[in-house]
Order: structure tokens, then sequence, then C-alpha cells
């Protein structure tokens, strides 16, 4: 089978899909072969992803939001494949963390997740993947974003939870957690450790390279990958699984 055959007939609906991570998914999707709704709060990034590829729509969400969620698939239709990898980072020493930016790295990172599950599973009448981009935040503790870890463990929590739910179904629950990644969000890290500690761009980038064995960032085109291949033929038995693509970090 083809890569560009392997998703024919999928539907695959795709959150955060306008930037980053979620751009390259959009796209390795589509050109496996399936139908991808890509969806997001702002519909410029959303539309020009969309604009190179015939199978993409752009539907705007914020996944924060109940109501907005259920929206969105309502107006995707039946979806075979959930991808909830919208999300945002901050960070703060943490006895000046404000109750604010806790709620806000809950709230768009696990809270998200848990609609976008939610209203995904309850579409699936057969074969299903759902999958989360979490991160190696999920797994072990970074020094100055407590909230953001906090809420990336949670995630990994609720996809062990629920495989188990749906175990028994063609259903498979699962998490990817990168490293840091060659996107947007780290060249945001990058701006905020240079300015919080006098260091040079390539000393802040270096600082973040230094947590991956192989001394760099990690590819978005790695974790587009990695859920294609939880959608291929003979990943049936992986499930609840939190997969860290992180050069041997864990």
């Amino acid at each position: 089978m083809t890569r560009s055959a392997m998703l024919s007939g999928r539907r695959v609906l795709i959150t955060g899909g306008g930037t980053g991570v979620g751009a390259d998914l959009v796209r390795g999707f589509a050109d496996a072969g399936a139908e991808v709704v890509a969806a997001g709060r702002r519909t410029g990034p959303l539309e020009a992803v969309a604009a190179r590829h015939a199978g993409v729509r752009a539907l705007a969400v914020d996944v924060t939001d109940e109501a907005s969620v259920e929206a969105l698939f309502a107006a995707a239709g039946p979806v075979d494949i959930v991808v909830a990898n919208a999300g945002a980072a901050d960070s703060a020493p943490f006895a000046r963390t404000t109750l604010e930016q806790w709620n806000a790295m809950l709230s768009v990172n696990l809270t998200g997740v848990f609609l976008t599950f939610r209203a995904g599973l309850r579409q699936m009448t057969g074969w299903g993947r759902l999958i989360a981009v979490a991160s190696t935040a999920g797994l072990k503790g970074y020094g100055y974003v407590a909230p953001y870890a906090a809420a990336k463990h949670g995630v990994v929590g609720l996809t062990r939870s629920l495989a188990l739910e749906v175990a028994r179904r063609d259903i498979t629950v699962n998490a990817l957690c990168p490293g840091f990644l060659g996107t947007e969000m780290t060249q945001r890290s990058v701006v905020t450790i240079m300015d919080k500690t006098g260091k040079s761009p390539d000393e802040a980038m270096a600082a973040l390279t230094a947590t991956n064995p192989q001394g760099r960032l990690i590819r978005p085109d790695e974790v587009t990958a990695a859920a294609l291949w939880l959608c291929g033929p003979g990943s049936e038995g992986v499930n609840g699984q939190a997969i860290a693509i992180a050069g041997g970090e864990l």
C-alpha cells in the first residue's frame, strides 16, 4: 500500500492545525489520503494550510469551550481519527505563578484534550484512533513550567484511563510526547530564556537542545510519522501508551 492510499476513505480531525506540529500533521495525513479537518482558533493560518491541499477543510474552534467543540464535530461530520494537538506553553517561577496562568495552562492543554476526545469518541461507531500530542513534560518535570507539566501529566493519565475503557472496541488511545520541537512555540521559549536570563540566542537554544541526548530539536515530521504509524496496520495492539519522541531523553 502506498502512503498516498494508506488512509484513503478515513476522515481525521486535527486541532491546533494551523501552525507548528499541527500544520505538519495536517499535511502528513492529507498526503496519506485522508480527508482532513484542520481546526483552531485563528482562521488565517488554518486557511493557508488548507489552501495547499484539496483534501483539507479549515474550521474554527476554541478547544476550551464545550459548545465550540461540539459545534466543530457537528460541522466536521463523522471522523475516524482525532488528533488533539492544540496547546500552549507559559513559564514562570512557581512562587510567582498566578492562578490565572495555572488555569490557562490546564484549560487549553488538559481540558481541551478532554473535550476533544469526548466529542470524538461519542461519534465513533467502529474503527477509531484518538491521539493526543502531549510532551516529555507529561513524563518528567521541568523547572519553571509546573502548570504546563501538570497539564501534560494529566493528558497522559487521561490517555491511559480512556484506553482501558475502549480496549475491547476497535479503538486505540495514545499520547505522543515530543521533546523540544523545531516550531514557533520553541522559538518563543528561546526569546523568554533570553529575556529572563540575558543569554544570547545561541546560548538559549543550546539550553533547550541540551535536554536531548542527540543534541537537537525534534522535527515536526517525526511526530507526524508516529501519528501515522498509530493509524496504520500493525499498530492495533498499541493502546494507552505515552510514546516519547525525544532522542533518548526518556
